[in-house]
């Protein structure tokens, strides 16, 4: 597909999320995080890219230079991640711990949990689709785990459904 078909499919899903009110729940310092992630593309990141088409350009003919078509392709998919981060911070809700019951378990919590089959014990931190790095040990709220813990006490065992089968575990603890 090519690249301005696929940016115009992106920004007319985008507009259609909006228009439905679909925020995007981050945390204060995830969303420092895109900001500073997004001012970094906008300065230093736009230069690189447009020093890069500079540079394919001044090798001739542009009709057949490939490096050129690379350059530009690039630019495209750099602005449309700057377009993404853009509107993310635009439906940006902060989450609000304050209001949630700490003895379950919710998002933003940190729970340790143990496998009951192989006696396994995890540590997760149940975060928004947006945050989630399972190598950091972030999981989404919406992911098979994530839903199950949810309204979960320490203490209490579950059983939840995955691809691979179910898993049974037990809520040892709220961090």
């Amino acid at each position: 597909m090519p690249l301005q078909i696929a940016v115009a499919i992106f920004f007319i899903n985008q507009e259609i999320e909006m228009a439905e009110g679909n925020f995007v729940y981050l945390t204060r310092e995830r969303i420092v995080e895109i900001e500073k992630e997004l001012k970094e593309l906008k300065t230093n990141g736009r230069k690189a890219i447009a020093e890069k088409i500079a540079e394919a350009r001044s090798h001739g003919d542009l009709s057949e230079n490939a490096e050129y078509d690379a350059a530009k392709e690039e630019q495209g998919l750099f602005e449309l991640k700057i377009s993404k981060l853009e509107d993310i911070l635009s439906r940006a809700q902060t989450i609000d711990t304050s209001r949630f019951n700490n003895d379950e378990v919710h998002i933003l919590s940190r729970v340790k949990i143990k496998n009951l089959k192989n006696k396994k014990i995890f540590e997760y931190l149940l975060v928004s689709p947006e945050e989630a790095d399972f190598q950091a040990g972030k999981i989404s709220v919406t992911s098979p785990v994530g839903k199950g813990l949810l309204g979960g006490k320490a203490g209490e065992k579950i059983k939840i459904k995955v691809p691979a089968g179910i898993l049974e575990l037990e809520i040892l603890e709220l961090m």
